[in-house]
């Protein structure tokens, strides 16, 4: 059977999206194509970004930081009112999973493209989705379902589930309120930091504890479920591949699940979602220990930043079905009419300097070349001349491909990586061809040696490109072209030339001088590289400080 063609009239006539970047862009794009006018959202930093440029209509909401914009719910419902919108979009991140906004859509008149605010605050409490999954039969991570009031508490739930353990957040996500307590010794610590995580980011100090499993798989489940009965899934991804407990490559199907596995995990997906009486889209998280054993994680009620993978092998746009179903309509396909094709592979495309730690970088992009060719998607929010804000997350785009096998996916992966071109800022472009090349990946490893070490591999990688030449500057825009990837010719033999200020030196090795850096005999001020929040002074004023004293404590994005 062919799925159910699209709708002759669209599931709604105006749509809000609630967020910024490569995601309002994707999911504007298929209201686009279900005829729907699209309404953007921006903060002052976003006024000239790509989704605003995008959309049928942008409205601004104020602000740099999420906390004064995108965060603020009020404005955001303000804004839908005042635009005529019938629905409202979240995207992922932001508010998407915020059972509040969803009822306050609700009261509005607005529907919120989501599940219902009863089941964002039973799966979003850590704590709670934990004992509803195990009532439900569905097996969980040993550890806490109950939320631990103390320090004390937390002392004697460890002895009972058996270091290391991981003390997370009850509402954490996304890495924050997440730490790891290897001994009895590291316990206070770890309570300390995934409280304060908790508190700083979801305004919840409450913990719980796991066992923590040192090298699982990281395997998700996407389920699709509507208002009539009908919930599926729509196989399983592996996001093994992470940093700071941050993903940086997904791929659809997992390569090492057999099919009892698959169908484990796909058990486990159906049976979280019915316990909950989901609807709309939603990611079902398991983690597989080394004798294969799998459980229950979290479940996410939003669409995932790596639905892409899905999309490309079962040819479904799980934000259409995110909007028919929000609309009251059935789900255009059954389980049987899914059927997964090929293998697709997507990296994540972050500011980031992989030599320095996974640092994010902000400033403008000069230059953006993606690449094109069969099985290759590229979801991204910016371009030439965008300016790479230090206010959000460090995602810039998404590059997915599609092929028959996984490796020629790796292969289609690597062509892809190598002629994508951006200058003005740094990104993982050249970390992820070290990882896909690399024999780890292609054995489905974690690729964590690379992760934990990237300067050595990156300069091995890239030893022959490095020429440092003067920094001359871009005769249209009068910026210094440093860091650019140009073809320059030596002894007759076409290299690849990079260009750098003469001050700062190349990338590792030899080590980059930072700028904005001092030594303790300057008597100078010390700038942090990043824009981030100080959450510890370990000095007073007047006091004197040697080299490699810790000063301060930052929180910066992911770090």
């Amino acid at each position: 059977m062919m799925p159910r063609p699209l709708p002759a009239t669209p599931p709604f006539a105006r749509v809000l999206v609630a967020n910024r970047g490569e995601i309002a862009i994707r999911v504007m794009r298929t209201l686009r194509e279900l005829g729907c006018t699209s309404i953007a959202i921006y903060s002052d930093a976003d006024r000239e970004s790509l989704h605003v440029k995008y959309a049928d209509e942008a409205w601004s909401i104020g602000g740099n930081l999420p906390a004064e914009s995108y965060l603020r719910a009020d404005i955001v419902l303000d804004v839908a009112r005042a635009a005529g919108a019938d629905a409202i979009h979240p995207g992922y991140g932001f508010l998407a999973e915020n059972a509040a906004f969803a009822h306050a859509c609700a009261e509005a008149g607005i529907v919120f493209v989501g599940p219902s605010p009863n089941a964002i605050e039973q799966m979003g409490s850590k704590t709670r989705s934990r004992e509803i999954m195990r009532a439900a039969g569905v097996p969980i991570v040993p550890g806490s379902t109950e939320p631990l009031d103390s320090l004390e508490d937390a002392r004697i739930t460890a002895m009972d589930v058996g270091y290391p353990v991981a003390v997370k957040a009850r509402s954490g996500g996304g890495g924050k309120g997440f730490r790891v307590a290897l001994t009895e010794h590291d316990l206070e610590a770890a309570f300390a930091g995934a409280s304060g995580e908790g508190a700083r980011y979801f305004a919840d100090p409450v913990v719980y504890i796991e066992r923590y499993l040192p090298e699982p798989r990281h395997v998700e489940v996407q389920i699709l479920a509507d208002h009539h009965g009908s919930v599926v899934h729509l196989g399983e991804r592996d996001c093994t591949v992470q940093r700071r407990h941050q993903k940086l490559i997904e791929e659809s199907p997992c390569p090492v699940a057999s099919d009892e596995l698959r169908q484990q995990l796909t058990a486990i997906a159906l049976g979280a979602a019915r316990a909950v009486d989901y609807t709309n889209a939603g990611t079902i998280e398991c983690l597989l220990d080394a004798a294969g054993n799998a459980y229950f994680l979290e479940m996410n009620t939003r669409v995932q930043v790596e639905h892409t993978v899905t999309e490309m092998v079962t040819g479904i746009d799980i934000v259409a079905e995110q909007l028919r179903i929000a609309a009251g309509m059935p789900l255009s396909v059954t389980q049987d009419e899914i059927v997964m094709r090929g293998h697709a592979i997507e990296c994540r495309i972050n500011a980031e300097d992989p030599r320095h730690d996974f640092r994010p970088a902000s400033g403008r992009i000069t230059r953006w070349d993606t690449p094109q060719g069969i099985g290759v998607r590229i979801d991204s929010g910016v371009a030439a001349g965008s300016t790479v804000s230090p206010y959000y997350d460090t995602m810039l785009a998404k590059l997915i491909v599609h092929a028959r096998t996984r490796e020629e996916a790796r292969a289609r992966m690597l062509r892809a990586l190598s002629e994508f071109h951006i200058e003005g800022v740094e990104t993982l472009v050249a970390f992820h061809e070290a990882a896909i090349a690399g024999d780890d990946f292609a054995q489905a490893g974690s690729c964590r040696e690379l992760i934990s070490n990237p300067a050595s591999a990156l300069a091995e990688s890239q030893s022959d490109s490095f020429i440092m030449i003067g920094a001359p500057t871009d005769p249209e825009s009068g910026l210094p072209l440093v860091g650019h990837d140009r073809i320059g010719e030596l002894d007759g033999k076409q290299v690849h030339v990079r260009v750098f200020d003469p001050e700062l030196g190349p990338p590792l090795p030899p080590p980059i001088r930072d700028r904005h850096a001092t030594t303790a005999s300057d008597g100078g001020t010390i700038t942090a590289p990043i824009p981030g929040n100080v959450l510890h002074m370990h000095v007073a004023h007047g006091e004197r400080v040697a080299r490699g004293q810790v000063v301060c404590v930052l929180e910066a994005m992911k770090m």
